[in-house]
């Protein structure tokens, strides 16, 4: 009898993700905050084609709205107490700390803070870590999904087994496979470290683990007698690779439960981006497909701080990528291959898991749309099929994979979605990482970019920069004190709390229109083993 899936996927509690805001909104026009906003094309993934645009705009804007009904009573303002903030920032945190052997850290990681703070209701950020317990090292992600939460669920539970799997060495897939064929009990290949939100799907289980047995399987027979040496690169490239084709074929061949039927099609026709680290003592990988970020913080020798960027955004502003999609195309198709900034006019990453609508042939989307379920068939998203569809595929999941070699330098390491990128300048984030991290604050001038500020002001900024020195350990995750900056800074860089509070108070249907999904890793590292690297070569 085969080994149970549960050796490979543990079985969190399968609990729906909390809603953050639920106690925080306070709104005397119920009418106003339920009316669906206008939300810009700007701040949407994936832009709805005009034929479809009454689903996404209100009759009314806004401000016709509000200024029409000036005879309802007026609203209060409401303001979040401090610790109602908190609250609400702190919801979502994790730490973990990598244990200590005879009182010392051999780990070139010294542990990781994660946090997310959501925009969308449900969240369609995910966030992953976990430790290689049958080869070395540690593996962290963040995932951004996008047209629902599906695919970046399944991305988040998935993606690290088919690394994982694709690290191992010969001798070692031949062991778990007859493990798995005699019945034995298998030893895990991960270690989880995940927030009890961070739930894995039980019903999917079985399912996932056919998939991943397949894979390992496949590798048996590929490597047989060659050298067990591991290419980490490809190994990442490989695992993203197969990992988004059995996705694409879950759905093509569907399954008898009509539950797991429409959850596998519902993974496949959304999408995600995923960036992910790989430290193994001083080698780090970063495998990036999409426009999450790793970015490097480096402390200098005065005591300042660098970013070092160790991924490369997949969208229009990465003229390379507009160059690569453009040769994988005829040359008729250049002018319509990226339009708007967007693939075919409506997608922003041009690299991402799922979003089998970008990779399918028309006819074999009509045929599984035909064949599957009805809510499927209803759907009119999966039924539309995007303009100048003639060459498809126009979407990868391959990734970009980056090398860094770990300096003593090298403190931290900063995994986001971007979300956190879309508020925050680079320099900024690594700074006030450092800055949280070490407890040491260089007094630069400060900065009013432009602004003429009065004495009374100038004095005001000085103090809040005093009080800022005191409270800069009230959080206790780098992650969450990352996040109460990138919501509630002000023009000059401080965080204001009125400005905190009204943003956390939005309802779910405006938070939306003011920022996206944040979902942060923040990795520190160990300097005295990284040093010790160095001092054996």
């Amino acid at each position: 009898m085969p080994a149970p899936a549960q050796l490979f996927f543990p079985l969190i509690r399968n609990c729906e993700l909390s809603r953050i805001y639920g106690t925080a909104c306070y709104c005397h026009h119920k009418h106003l905050c339920c009316s669906p906003p206008y939300i810009p094309q700007s701040r949407l993934r994936y832009t709805p084609h005009p034929a479809y645009a009454t689903f996404y705009r209100p009759k009314e804007s806004w401000w016709q709205y509000t200024q029409g009904r000036r005879y309802a009573s007026t609203p209060q303002k409401f303001y979040l107490t401090p610790p109602q903030v908190n609250s609400i920032l702190k919801a979502n945190e994790y730490s973990f700390k990598v244990p200590e052997f005879d009182g010392k850290n051999v780990s070139s990681v010294l542990g990781f803070d994660s946090n997310q703070l959501p925009a969308n209701a449900p969240i369609e950020d995910r966030r992953s870590a976990a430790t290689c317990l049958q080869t070395r090292g540690m593996l962290l992600g963040v995932f951004d999904g996008h047209a629902g939460c599906a695919c970046s669920q399944a991305v988040s539970e998935r993606l690290f087994y088919y690394i994982a799997v694709s690290l191992l060495p010969h001798e070692t897939l031949l062991e778990i496979e007859n493990a798995v064929e005699s019945g034995r009990a298998l030893l895990p290949i991960l270690q989880w470290h995940k927030h009890p939100n961070d739930y894995f799907s039980k019903e999917a289980s079985k399912l996932y683990f056919n998939s991943l047995r397949t894979y390992w399987q496949e590798l048996i027979d590929l490597n047989a007698g060659e050298s067990s040496d591991i290419d980490v690169k490809e190994a990442l490239i490989n695992a993203f690779k197969r990992l988004d084709n059995d996705i694409s074929l879950e759905a093509q061949v569907g399954d008898p439960n009509s539950f797991l039927n429409y959850l596998v099609l519902r993974v496949a026709f959304s999408g995600a981006t995923a960036c992910v680290a790989h430290v193994d003592g001083v080698d780090l990988h970063v495998a990036n497909t999409g426009d999450s970020r790793a970015m490097l913080g480096v402390q200098e020798e005065d005591g300042s701080w660098s970013a070092v960027t160790l991924s490369n955004d997949h969208n229009a502003q990465n003229e390379r990528e507009v160059e690569r999609l453009k040769l994988e195309h005829p040359k008729n198709e250049a002018k319509s291959v990226v339009k708007q900034d967007r693939l075919l006019g409506l997608l922003m990453p041009f690299r991402a898991f799922g979003d089998v609508k970008f990779k399918w042939s028309i006819d074999l989307q009509k045929r599984v749309i035909e064949s599957g379920p009805d809510q499927l068939n209803d759907n009119e998203y999966t039924k539309f099929i995007p303009p100048n569809y003639y060459t498809p595929p126009y979407l990868t999941a391959e990734p970009e994979v980056t090398y860094h070699r770990l300096r003593p330098q090298d403190k931290f390491l900063v995994l986001a979605t971007d979300g956190l990128w879309e508020t925050m300048h680079r320099q900024d984030v690594v700074r006030i990482v450092g800055e949280y991290l070490t407890g040491m604050h260089h007094q630069q001038p400060i900065a009013v970019g432009g602004y003429k500020v009065t004495l009374g002001q100038m004095h005001g900024l000085l103090t809040e920069r005093r009080a800022k020195m005191s409270s800069v350990f009230e959080d206790q995750n780098a992650a969450t004190h990352l996040i109460r900056h990138a919501v509630g800074n002000n023009e000059f860089g401080a965080v204001d709390h009125e400005r905190l509070s009204k943003m956390l108070s939005l309802p779910e249907e405006l938070a939306r229109m003011y920022r996206d999904d944040i979902t942060i890793i923040v990795v520190q590292f160990n300097s005295h083993v990284v040093g010790a690297y160095q001092n054996q070569e």
